[in-house]
């Protein structure tokens, strides 16, 4: 990579490191030359001043009287104890919360089962606030032993302002979720989308460890949309995660645009449950589909009789992918969320409508899989990815982590 700017290129080098250590350290020094395709002398520079600053350490693998070696072999890991982070999922149906250390490993977390759904902000604060002091404690660890609190939601968020300009978690839009949080805390607090979250959390912790591009759909309240292009999640303006519900994708009968959230969010699936009288009482439980799935089969109900609701959302998702696939055309797209508790029933629909409207050469590029419904647990994970990134302190603003205003 050319730039004109020899400090953000250090800054950028840095990031590559951190990341090669991450993903495989303990790592040589040796080898993080080659997969960083950088100097010998950019790479003891760097690792050097890390070790100083305490982020990374060095390992001696191999006795001093090793006969193959004079002296044991150093290698370098991520120092654990440099940062602990926590990742706070705020979802309409319950919170989780994860809390890391430096490397991404789990310390605590917690998943609270909860009516957030449309509340007011300092609720919904004031909710998050105490999950995540529980966490922390369960990890023996104190508040002021974080370094940063991610917190996720579904909808439209502004990556660096923790401004949350649309979500179903909340009653009104443009709210500025980071500051509530920060506030409560006493931590620096960021927010993010789910789907960016998950997004990282298959990067880190899933079936896309080894991938720099691939997309992540989201099926929850919201639809979201993450993209993972040369290792760093793509942006919008602002930073603004991509929320693909408001997607046309035909007219309704009286002519109004017909939009995929209209069919295929978990909330137009509930409603079309709602409909069967055998069905409504699981339903106006309140506590989401998945809840909803396991409680009619829990009573020896099957959803055959809203099959046509359940194949519609799948037929609609199906068609939404295709578009994906067809802007970006990723090697894998994976979906995930509430609506594959729906099963074999609503995939198959999905793998129909994306057969049907994907062009055939884009179809022999792109794998889509299907994430098994991990509930908060995963974003929670995805969350903490979102703020390790951050105190990684990747350079970039657009394709990449955002920075908080000053």
């Amino acid at each position: 990579m050319k730039t004109g700017d020899p400090e953000l290129m250090r800054e950028i080098n840095r990031f590559h490191i951190l990341d090669l250590i991450r993903r495989h350290g303990p790592i040589s020094r040796v080898e993080l030359c080659a997969r960083g395709e950088l100097s010998s002398t950019t790479v003891s520079a760097i690792t050097g001043a890390l070790i100083e600053d305490g982020i990374i350490q060095p390992v001696a693998v191999g006795g001093i009287h090793e006969p193959t070696r004079g002296r044991p072999r150093v290698m370098l890991q991520l120092n654990p104890v440099a940062a602990r982070v926590v990742g706070l999922r705020v979802g309409p149906h319950g919170i989780a919360v994860t809390v890391t250390d430096f490397r991404g490993e789990i310390l605590a977390s917690l998943e609270l089962p909860v009516r957030v759904r449309r509340q007011s902000v300092p609720v919904v604060a004031d909710l998050a606030e105490d999950a995540v002091r529980r966490a922390v404690v369960e990890a023996g660890l104190t508040l002021k032993s974080i370094d940063s609190v991610c917190a996720t939601v579904p909808g439209i968020v502004e990556y660096g302002t923790g401004l949350v300009r649309l979500s179903p978690i909340f009653s009104e839009p443009d709210v500025v979720f980071g500051e509530a949080l920060s506030s409560r805390l006493g931590v620096p607090a960021i927010v993010e989308s789910d789907a960016n979250a998950l997004a990282l959390a298959e990067h880190w912790f899933g079936s896309c460890r080894d991938m720099s591009d691939f997309a992540v759909v989201s099926l929850e309240q919201a639809i979201g949309l993450g993209v993972l292009h040369g290792g760093q999640l793509f942006r919008g303006v602002h930073g603004l995660s991509h929320d693909i519900g408001a997607m046309v994708i035909g007219r309704q009968a009286d002519g109004r645009l017909l939009r995929l959230i209209d069919l295929a969010s978990e909330q137009a699936v509930l409603c079309g449950f709602e409909a069967d009288p055998s069905m409504r009482d699981a339903v106006h439980a309140g506590l989401g589909l998945r809840h909803a799935v396991e409680r009619l089969r829990s009573d020896g109900v099957d959803v055959a009789p809203v099959r046509d609701v359940v194949e519609q959302a799948g037929h609609a998702i199906g068609i939404a992918v295709a578009n994906i696939v067809t802007l970006f055309a990723p090697p894998r797209i994976v979906l995930s969320g509430a609506l594959l508790h729906l099963g074999a029933v609503l995939t198959d629909a999905i793998a129909r409508g994306f057969s049907e409207a994907v062009a055939e050469p884009l179809a022999r590029s792109t794998t889509m899989s299907f994430d098994p419904p991990r509930a908060n647990a995963r974003l929670g994970q995805g969350a903490a990815a979102v703020a390790l990134c951050e105190l990684y302190g990747s350079p970039w603003n657009t394709t990449g982590p955002v920075r908080p205003a000053a």
